[in-house]
């Protein structure tokens, strides 16, 4: 066997190499966005590599329904990232890792991230800290102006109902030859709003989850739009089970005249939009009980399954930080969920007019948020509802089961997937 002998000079470059790769660590992060949230992570991430020689950061971008169908499996088997960007808040809570022990200011994020913290905590009893809120986020509508311009028809006011909003895009349909008036993301999280408004109380006197008389309003009127031709069918019917679907390409190409969806939304608008119309964010249409959304966000969480868990919350920490949290925020327009740069406010210099007005909208909405809407959010297992809404709904919609049979079978199997939850 030939061996070769190395000068002095490479061979304390060879050991230097392979110290360095021994104590590197990598953190891999799981990341899905709206607009531009990953690139924007992974341009931050080159940042916090230069201030901490030997961590890599590997953002992985997704798409958004490798997180909802995915990431829950590798999770259950043992393996997944360091960092995940998620939406089930709750839900996979039992998954995060708490970093509180390697962080250098706690109170940092008990001043900044207090109010959404107990979104993330797997018991309401439970102190730690596994990540933060990236963004604060609304549901809410979003209207093709131009449409409702060459309709002549007006923009019905800041406290007009669903059934105003019904009424005034049916017209605009009418008049532009558009294929329907609304439509709605495929989401339990999206139909929750307008049910609550309808006065659904989710849940009962003991905090467990119930189908109530408003509940059952807002599937019947829901049901009934899409038979009368209001609500574009292919957003819901056009998938099975509880897929996810969102309702704005449907919305870019000019289709529909409006669409219930949410403030993430705004940078894809401002960019796959364009020039072709003029589009606003409106209030969040009333019931007889609220005019509100469903307050959320997506969440930058640490898991267990993380190989580095002190690189992990560093990189954490410096993302929450607020140098690196208003860049993020203003670049992504987001809302901020940083209760020190919601006070100061955000420089959204460089956001075109419209997207301007939009996140002023939707920042105002957050006061008529209803306080059901807040527990809603935080439950762990608010899935439970709004997989089987989903599921049931569109069967109503395409005529497979009565409102009754589909309200019915949302309840059974909205018991069972508690039951199995709490396994």
């Amino acid at each position: 066997m030939k061996t070769t002998t190395l000068p002095r000079a490479a061979l304390l470059a060879v050991l230097a190499a392979v110290s360095g790769a021994a104590s590197a660590a990598d953190v891999r992060v799981m990341c899905y966005q709206d607009g531009i949230e990953c690139e924007v992570t992974s341009e931050l991430a080159r940042r916090f590599e230069a201030q901490n020689p030997g961590t890599k950061i590997i953002v992985d971008t997704v798409p958004y329904k490798t997180i909802v169908e995915q990431l829950p499996v590798q999770l259950a088997a043992g393996q997944g990232p360091d960092i995940a960007r998620v939406t089930d808040l709750g839900g996979l809570s039992k998954h995060y890792l708490d970093i509180s022990a390697n962080l250098k200011n706690r109170k940092y994020f008990d001043d900044n991230f207090g109010a959404t913290a107990g979104w993330l905590r797997p018991s309401a009893s439970d102190r730690g800290i596994y990540g933060f809120m990236s963004q604060l986020t609304m549901t809410g509508p979003y209207v093709n102006k131009t449409l409702f311009d060459q309709a002549k028809v007006a923009l019905p006011g800041p406290k007009a109902t669903w059934d105003d909003w019904a009424d005034a895009v049916r017209k605009v349909s009418k008049a532009t030859q558009t294929k329907a008036g609304m439509a709605w993301d495929r989401s339990g999280h999206r139909f929750a709003g307008p049910a609550i408004s309808y006065g659904a109380k989710i849940f009962d006197a003991k905090g467990e989850l119930v189908i109530d008389p408003g509940y059952r309003t807002a599937v019947t009127k829901f049901v009934g739009w899409h038979k009368d031709g209001t609500m574009l069918r292919e957003v819901w019917a056009g998938s099975g089970g509880s897929t996810y679907a969102d309702s704005i390409g449907e919305f870019v190409n000019g289709n529909v005249a409006m669409v219930l969806s949410g403030s993430w939304q705004i940078n894809r608008l401002q960019r796959d939009v364009g020039t072709k119309f003029d589009w606003v964010a409106v209030p969040n249409p009333c019931g007889p009980a609220a005019c509100s959304g469903i307050p959320g966000g997506a969440a930058w969480v640490a898991l267990k399954t993380s190989k580095a868990p002190k690189e992990t919350a560093a990189f954490l920490e410096f993302m929450a930080s607020e140098q690196a949290y208003a860049e993020f925020t203003a670049r992504t327009e987001n809302i901020p969920a940083h209760a020190g740069l919601a006070k100061k406010g955000i420089d959204y210099g460089k956001a075109l007019p419209g997207a301007k007005a939009a996140l002023g909208a939707f920042s105002a909405g957050v006061a008529n948020l209803s306080p059901v809407a807040f527990q809603f959010q935080g439950y762990r297992f608010n899935r439970a509802i709004m997989l089987p809404t989903v599921a049931r709904v569109t069967q109503s919609v395409v005529g497979e089961m009565s409102v009754d049979e589909a309200l019915n079978k949302i309840n059974a199997d909205m018991q069972d997937a508690v039951k199995q939850a709490q396994k």
